[in-house]
């Protein structure tokens, strides 16, 4: 005999529950095959210790730092730390001018050198290079270029320089001092400290390419953004490569409109700029057209892990002023491994007494509840565990705090969903239809709950900084996890259950009984007449009139008021 519909969708909802369980244990498997992951979440600062780096600014002579400068570099630099995710890495100011880092774990290297380069970013255009292949820059379109860049042996000018990308910058002097520059010498690991009115003789971080750089002509506080995105031709065909979309705000976008307009279609190399940071050029591209939308695009052979580099360092790169590294520490944990034991034990007490509140009230139904937060607590660590090594993320206490948070909004959900069925089934209806008609009135109550939850957890990651948004993250992961597990477990369980003669004859022990839950109800506001023994109204008569809404209550009220004066007519007729 085929299946009913409904049981075929509680099967087929079974099913997709468990193929997400087993792409998300995949998923775990190849990161801890690969070496890149491990079956247990990485720890945050509080629970497990880390680095602490002192910054230091670098300043010019008589030069301060103020106030609103340091809470800048503050937010800049934490920017740079979780750019790859939450990482719950604490960045605090130390007297009124020094900035410490703190980061959970071993950092690797990429993250040190995010925030090591913690110069100005500027943009400078490039009078003179020494290396052969470059990089290019396109209004969007994505064109490549790779083109030679020779480096220039030009006689010293006897002409005053006018703009940042005049040659007459380019001096005999300056072309001697250059030639005999060495990319790995002390001089060029302190470039970084020349003045922005003049000229730079610098390198690429890797000491591949040295160049002699006009001065600053834009600051980089005009990038408002800058992503990777996969790199596509005029056509609009992808290549494979990718690129490096910046975003300007309008003075930016003026600016970078002028120096397109003069480097496009010039000879090499001044048909070149490059972007500074922390002395050291990152990208030197030649200016492949001219625009005027501050949209420019980077390309020239990126792996994808190179463009969103790129884009870090161009998205956060301009700090108000510059910073050294003072030093470089181990820190232990804050709080340790009994603060965490301590909250792990609070979780545990608070998932027992759920536990035994579901099983007093819901008899075995209750078990249902234990089932959904296991298959809850099994997708949840699976999720943070699968982000600690793809995202980053680190688990604080703030965060095992949500976690425990979670465990009653999940456990809401399943006693919202159970009590509109007892609700169904008082109503008269069976067993089955009460699960049917339960679970549409129960869903929008369980959306509407878990959609507040999650807009709070949502304004408190935004707005909130350090621990408080490893709180929110859990607090919001929960929350999607728990509407899942609901909509993929509990009812499809309970579709099936209600089909067994356990539950559909509505044993004593099942929780659903509706002989025990006062399923007096005929319809709506009609109620059987109370059955009494020795002038007692039977319990489930009371019952029942507990239960009744204000509205069912008053149209109860209306139809005892008509009959009381239908039989006083009666009577009046009869006297008569």
């Amino acid at each position: 005999m085929a299946k009913p519909a409904p049981v075929k969708k509680a099967w087929r909802s079974l099913v997709w529950l468990l193929v997400i369980i087993v792409a998300l244990v995949g998923m775990n498997a190849f990161g801890v095959f690969t070496n890149k992951g491990s079956w247990t979440p990485q720890l945050a600062l509080d629970l497990e210790g880390g680095t602490q780096i002192l910054l230091a600014p670098q300043l010019e002579s008589g030069q301060t730092v103020s106030g609103e400068q340091l809470q800048q570099a503050v937010a800049i630099i934490r920017q740079r730390v979780n750019a790859s995710g939450v990482s719950e890495a604490e960045i605090t100011t130390q007297g009124n001018q020094n900035i410490v880092v703190s980061i959970p774990g071993e950092p690797d290297q990429a993250t040190l050198d995010r925030i090591q380069a913690s110069s100005q970013l500027q943009f400078r255009p490039v009078l003179s290079a020494s290396s052969a292949t470059t990089q290019s820059a396109t209004d969007g379109t994505g064109e490549d270029s790779t083109t030679p860049t020779p480096t220039s042996e030009a006689a010293a000018p006897t002409a005053t320089p006018t703009a940042p990308g005049d040659p007459a910058w380019v001096t005999e002097e300056l072309t001697n001092k250059f030639n005999s520059f060495d990319c790995s010498s002390k001089e060029a690991l302190e470039s970084g400290a020349a003045a922005s009115k003049e000229p730079l003789i610098t390198c690429d971080p890797y000491g591949m390419e040295k160049y002699i750089l006009g001065p600053v002509e834009i600051n980089g506080g005009v990038i408002t953004d800058a992503t990777a995105q996969p790199e596509v031709s005029s056509s609009g065909v992808s290549t494979g490569g990718w690129a490096v979309q910046i975003v300007m705000n309008g003075e930016g976008a003026k600016q970078f409109a002028e120096v397109s307009k003069r480097l496009y279609g010039a000879q090499e190399p001044l048909n070149r700029f490059a972007f500074v940071l922390d002395g050291k050029v990152i990208s030197a591209p030649t200016m492949q057209g001219q625009i005027t939308d501050g949209r420019p695009s980077i390309t020239g052979g990126f792996t994808q892990e190179g463009a969103k580099s790129l884009a870090d360092q161009l998205k956060f790169g301009a700090l108000p002023i510059g910073f050294e590294v003072q030093s470089q520490d181990n820190v232990s944990a804050t709080l340790g491994s009994n603060q965490l034991q301590s909250g792990l034990l609070a979780g545990l007490i608070g998932l027992i007494l759920v536990v035994l509140y579901s099983l007093l009230q819901y008899r075995l139904l209750g078990l249902v509840t234990v089932a959904s937060l296991s298959i809850a607590a099994v997708i949840t660590y699976l999720l943070i565990t699968l982000m600690s090594w793809q995202e980053g993320y680190r688990l604080s206490l703030a965060g095992v705090a949500g976690l425990i948070v979670a465990i009653g909004i999940t456990a809401d959900s399943f006693i919202v969903y159970f009590e509109r069925i007892r609700d169904e089934l008082r109503d008269g209806r069976g067993i089955e239809s009460a699960v049917s008609s339960g679970w549409k009135r129960a869903l929008r109550t369980i959306l509407a709950s878990d959609g507040v939850n999650f807009l709070a957890a949502a304004v408190l990651f935004i707005l909130a900084v350090g621990n408080v948004r490893g709180f929110a993250f859990t607090l919001g992961l929960t929350t999607i996890v728990d509407v899942v597990v609901v909509a993929l477990f509990t009812h499809p369980v309970l579709v099936l259950l209600s089909r067994t003669k356990f539950y559909s004859e509505g044993h004593r022990f099942s929780g659903l009984d509706p002989r025990q839950l006062g399923a007096v109800y005929r319809g709506r506001a009609q109620f059987k007449a109370p059955v009494s023994t020795d002038g007692k109204v039977n319990r489930s008569s009371r019952e029942a009139a507990k239960r009744q809404t204000i509205a069912e209550r008053k149209a109860a009220d209306l139809a005892a008021s008509g009959d009381s004066s239908a039989s006083a007519s009666s009577d009046s007729r009869k006297e008569s």
